[in-house]
């Protein structure tokens, strides 16, 4: 199933979603006229319950599509076209507030409904120096979008049964009047919208809205076909999944993630009843991104980290919520900001137990132990990008590409883009901590879907392994004890040789670990006589450690190894050692206190 067409039959399924030739748009002001068409009050429309204002969704007659040409909307616009006034320089705002004077005084003549006839009267009158005068009227109103409304009425002007026929009459705006051409997404003979419909929501587009389908430069067209006739699309087709994707753009939409993955912004949705489809979107969103909802008690973090187990094992949804359907579909889609228009970054269909499948395998992939801190029960793709792959922990900073990758991959349930190893190693390098552990959980991950490290290998232990073969393992181990000599030995210092030497010693081995060694002979000569609990315990690791090495130390490490390596380091660093004669004694009471976590 394409794009459009899951989206057109998306829209069959709303009930309180805008009919066509109307749309819902941000209002924060109604002036409200009287009779006479005289303004004799300014409404404030927004919002007021949360900190800040914020303008609320009002269904009005469509707006136009609008490229370079003026063109106004009827019955309501912004304060440049409205009332001739804006707050920037305004080269064309006398222009476009003639050509909305223009429109209404056409479309309204002869019409005796009293508010349309208001209307009508306050255009002839107005002018654009009147604007200090409106009642309480401000300059918070300029370029804001305005409706009116008639005095002693609570409805708006185009609610008014006139104004609806005015515009159900005119049909949508914007499309061509050629009937008989075959559509691509239904199949059907239909007229053929000219202008694909503005979507609007996505993080870093124009905030005016851009289009997911357009044609303005003749690179895109061919056969001499101009605009919307190289991909034939029915102007019912075009309103109804533009509709039903700004309506999962909205802020307060269950059908999108809360902050985008990269550049891109996710959308979701299930096929199903509108109960069911109700019950996969909200568990489908809890999936995705189950550190949205700041979920804190303990016993709910439990019951979602049971339920991803279970699903990973391979038992149904429908086994674990009786509301969701057996055999419903569904839907993700990734929009990327470009310009004017929007690019995909990637688009998903399926059966829903598959991406499910797909989100438990890829959460118990990156599952380590212990769990890093703040883990909850799962960390959302973005979290984990912010956290391993982010300098500064700010998702500005992860490429667009890796991003929309590894989403592709977690949902696809396919291997993890090399790159993500790549980039999790280089931040490693470059100061990030591996001793909290999340950059050794994606390493898990990665290389648990590496067919040829996993097969030379087996699959990177979750928990410490201490007969792990894998040789960077078990170097990871080694450099982990020696740093819990120097701990040891010096207790917290300025530059430990996690800080001077993890990136070097991952890398090349042989050339780095004899300094190492050198220095941690004489961490130990000190530890032996200040604490000799801890230097049994630090020197029996390093026996055991050294029986599973070659006594060469191989020249370098491959990626892959030196991701074992940081895996090895994590697990070996949180270990608590024990003997029957010393006792057990925590190496996590020798860390800086101060290290914390990331960004999320």
């Amino acid at each position: 199933m394409t794009i459009l067409q899951a989206l057109h039959a998306y829209y069959d399924r709303l009930d309180d979603i805008a009919a066509p030739g109307w749309s819902q748009e941000k209002f924060g002001w109604c002036i409200v006229l009287s009779p006479e068409g005289d303004a004799i009050d300014v409404e404030n429309l927004h919002d007021l319950t949360g900190k800040k204002p914020k303008p609320t969704l009002r269904v009005v007659p469509a707006a136009v599509k609008r490229t370079v040409a003026i063109a106004p909307n009827f019955l309501w616009d912004k304060t440049a076209y409205v009332l001739g006034r804006t707050a920037g320089e305004g080269k064309r705002t006398a222009d476009e507030h003639a050509a909305f004077v223009a429109l209404h005084l056409d479309r309204l003549a002869g019409q005796e409904d009293a508010g349309l006839a208001a209307l009508r009267r306050f255009l002839e009158r107005w002018r654009p120096d009147q604007f200090e005068a409106l009642p309480r009227g401000s300059a918070d109103m300029l370029d804001a979008n305005v409706m009116f409304r008639l005095d002693g009425e609570h409805g708006f002007l185009h609610e008014r049964p006139a104004a609806r026929a005015l515009v159900e009459a005119a049909g949508s705006p914007g499309t061509d009047d050629r009937v008989g051409s075959l559509c691509l997404v239904t199949g059907e003979l239909a007229p053929v919208t000219r202008l694909h419909p503005t979507i609007k929501g996505v993080e870093g587009a124009q905030s005016s809205g851009a289009a997911l389908v357009s044609f303005n430069l003749d690179a895109f067209t061919s056969f001499g076909k101009e605009q919307g006739e190289n991909a034939p699309t029915s102007e019912g087709v075009a309103f109804r999944y533009g509709a039903a994707l700004n309506r999962m753009l909205q802020r307060d939409s269950g059908n999108r993630l809360s902050r985008p993955i990269g550049d891109a912004t996710v959308v979701f949705w299930a096929d199903a009843s509108k109960a069911e489809t109700e019950a996969a979107d909200a568990f489908m969103a809890l999936l995705m991104e189950p550190d949205a909802r700041e979920i804190t008690d303990e016993k709910e973090v439990a019951r979602l980290r049971t339920q991803i187990e279970q699903i990973a094992a391979g038992r149904p949804v429908a086994e674990l919520r009786p509301d969701i359907g057996v055999g419903t579909r569904f839907h993700v889609l990734g929009l990327s900001p470009n310009a004017a228009r929007i690019s995909i970054r990637f688009w998903l269909s399926g059966a829903l137990d598959q991406f499910a499948a797909a989100l438990a395998r890829h959460y118990q992939a990156m599952r380590i132990e212990p769990l890093p801190r703040n883990w909850g029960a799962a960390p959302s793709v973005r979290r984990l990008l912010a956290q391993t792959v982010a300098a500064q922990g700010e998702m500005k900073n992860v490429p667009a590409l890796l991003a929309g990758e590894v989403m592709r991959a977690v949902l696809s349930g396919g291997a993890y883009p090399q790159s993500l190893l790549a980039a999790v190693l280089m931040r490693l390098r470059a100061g990030d901590s591996a001793a909290f552990g999340w950059h050794a959980a994606v390493i898990r991950g990665v290389l648990m879907r590496d067919p040829a490290f996993v097969s030379a290998f087996g699959e990177p232990p979750m928990s410490l392994q201490r007969d792990y073969a894998e040789p960077g393992y078990q170097l990871g181990r080694l450099f982990a004890v020696y740093e819990l000599a120097q701990r040891a030995a010096l207790g917290r210092v300025n530059a430990s040789i996690r800080d001077k030497y993890f990136g070097a010693a991952s890398a090349t081995p042989a050339s780095v670990f004899p300094i190492i060694v050198r220095g941690g002979q004489n961490h130990l000569a000190k530890v032996r006589k200040e604490k000799p609990g801890w230097a049994t315990l630090i020197e029996r690791e390093l026996e055991e450690i050294h029986s599973h090495l070659d006594p060469a130390l191989p020249r370098s490490l491959s990626l892959q190894k030196q991701g074992a390596f940081a895996i090895g380091y994590y697990h070996q660093r949180a270990t608590r050692l024990s003997s029957d004669k010393v006792g057990e004694l925590d190496p996590t009471a020798l860390t800086d206190s101060e290290e914390t976590e990331g960004e999320a």
